[in-house]
Order: structure tokens, then C-alpha cells, then sequence
């Protein structure tokens, strides 16, 4: 089975002028009071990570929207999911 991660609630995504941001508004221990910078590849995939689009998925429509081959495309979702795990701004979804 695919891996799968989710949104954590606890974090709210905003645009504001030319950023994209993660803000933790509830607290998810390490991280709390921080806030995340995204850029145009990390938001399209915070955009994706509803649960249902495995890690796979997440691949390839990076590869449809961006200039990047599948093995460097992978290699970047997993680094960010890796950081994002990190401050629990994603959670595994189980099954």
C-alpha cells in the first residue's frame, strides 16, 4: 500500500502577497510559534496531501505541473513530507 499523509488541522495555510504560509494555531509541540514559508512546489503539495493522494500520486502531478523528472520529484515530496512530519504539520494516514 501507498504511503499517505494528511493535512494537520492544526495548521493553517494562507497566501499572503507573494508567500505562501503554514501557521500552527493550536499546539503540536515542537515548532509551535513558528512559521513555515512554502514555495510554489511546497504549497502545490500541501494542496495535495488530503489523505487520499499517496505519495505516488503526489509524484506525479508534480511531474504534470512542474519541469522535473519522476526520481527528482519523489525525492523532493519525501524531504518535505520528512520536514513537515517533523513539526507534525502532516500526519501518516493509516490503511
Amino acid at each position: 500500500m501507498t504511503e499517505r499523509y494528511a493535512r494537520n488541522p492544526d495548521f493553517i495555510f494562507r497566501k499572503i502577497a507573494d508567500e505562501v504560509i503554514l501557521v500552527p494555531v493550536r499546539s503540536t509541540g515542537k515548532g509551535m510559534g513558528s512559521v513555515y514559508t512554502l514555495n510554489g512546489v511546497g504549497a502545490a503539495i500541501w494542496d495535495l496531501l488530503d489523505g487520499k493522494n499517496g505519495v505516488e500520486e503526489v509524484r506525479d502531478r508534480l511531474v504534470e505541473q512542474f519541469e522535473v523528472t519522476p526520481e527528482v520529484a519523489e525525492a523532493d515530496v519525501r524531504e518535505f513530507l520528512a520536514r513537515l512530519a517533523s513539526v507534525r504539520a502532516v500526519l501518516p494516514v493509516e490503511g
